[in-house]
């Protein structure tokens, strides 16, 4: 209930609107995660203020005004204008974000619907229907794209690196912990002290902290563990007690666990100053996973280590550059190759002279 009120406080549109707050307290009652409640909150937020602004009964409206609300979203100007990165251009939402903004919309439908308030879903979602003319696939409200993550070259690896080279310790192991355990922000501003093994050289990922709420255990390598050794000897300068690993050190939050938002903006201006407005704290993520796969790794194995619930997911983690893809399809083909050429060249050699 306080989680509750507090959302309310923070957009009061959802405490205009009983149902809206209603169905908050309901997911927040089954125990999502806080910030999947504080996502869910704001998206609802947003249309309801939409909503409002246009004389719209949110209980009542239909696919028309909800399409009319996603046109909104594509068009409007980004706040981060020229400096927007994942965008071709600084107008409208990224495709992910706003399939972000529409979930709980969606979600929101489901439960007026429930409720006996309405009879069907505006915001239509993708799904495989039997029996449907023309391939038996219903499309959802926003068609979603699946865009190849976006890693660094080697040579912009080196770059990034060149940069952190001069970055305190914490920053340096928090860095060295993402890529060598492909860990997601989250579950690495969520690290505590116990969850460390040094004797065995590996670190407990708890359920909680992660988006599929499954634990693992996952190794770092010798490199990390001396960078972990410094940092834990430094740690000791701020505090002594066991409880989160990384802990803030400025003047306001010294010795308070680190945030996530803290180690964004870490990131982004690593970032910056390397040239690579597009290296993301999710990117360390990627790397590894696509670094895994091009030693090899079985695809099952990759979705072990990652915590992913189906190779499903890690599919859409790995991206094998063309150059990468080239050099695998050089290496089978070249015998096939050489004999074709081989068969090709002897057949040329006994063919008889062209007459004129």
């Amino acid at each position: 209930m306080g989680s509750a009120v507090v959302l309310e406080e923070k957009w009061p549109v959802l405490g205009r609107h009983q149902q809206a707050a209603e169905w908050l307290r309901v997911w927040t009652d089954l125990g999502r995660a806080p910030r999947t409640i504080d996502a869910y909150a704001r998206g609802l937020a947003e249309y309801l203020l939409v909503c409002e602004r246009d004389g719209i009964n949110p209980v009542t409206a239909n696919k028309l005004q909800v399409a009319a609300f996603v046109k909104e979203l594509t068009t409007r100007p980004s706040r981060r204008g020229p400096n927007v990165v994942v965008l071709d251009s600084g107008v409208g939402l990224a495709n992910a974000t706003l399939q972000q903004r529409l979930v709980p919309v969606r979600l929101f439908y489901d439960y007026l619907i429930e409720e006996g308030l309405r009879d069907s879903n505006p915001v239509g979602r993708g799904r495989y229907t039997p029996g449907r003319k023309f391939g038996g696939h219903q499309r959802g409200l926003v068609p979603r794209l699946k865009k190849l993550p976006w890693i660094p070259t080697e040579q912009q690896w080196l770059d990034l690196l060149e940069v952190v080279r001069d970055e305190p310790i914490r920053n340096r192991v928090m860095l060295a912990f993402a890529y060598d355990a492909a860990l997601r922000r989250e579950e690495l501003c969520s690290l505590r002290t116990d969850d460390l093994d040094p004797a065995h050289r590996t670190l407990r990922v708890r359920a909680e902290t992660t988006k599929t709420r499954r634990e693992r255990i996952v190794p770092y390598l010798a490199a990390t563990g001396v960078l972990l050794s410094g940092y834990l000897a430094h740690r000791a300068t701020i505090s002594r007690t066991r409880g989160p690993l990384f802990l803030s050190e400025s003047r306001r939050n010294y010795g308070q666990p680190l945030t996530l938002w803290t180690w964004s903006k870490v990131i982004r201006r690593v970032a910056l100053a390397a040239d690579l407005p597009r290296f993301s704290t999710h990117t360390t993520r990627h790397l590894c996973l696509t670094d895994l796969a091009r030693m090899g790794w079985e695809l099952h194995t990759i979705a072990s280590f990652a915590g992913h619930g189906s190779t499903e997911s890690t599919l859409t983690y790995i991206h094998l550059s063309g150059r990468d893809l080239a050099e695998k399809l050089n290496r089978g083909m070249q015998q096939i190759h050489s004999w074709r050429i081989d068969m090709l060249t002897r057949a040329n050699s006994t063919m008889p002279e062209a007459t004129s």
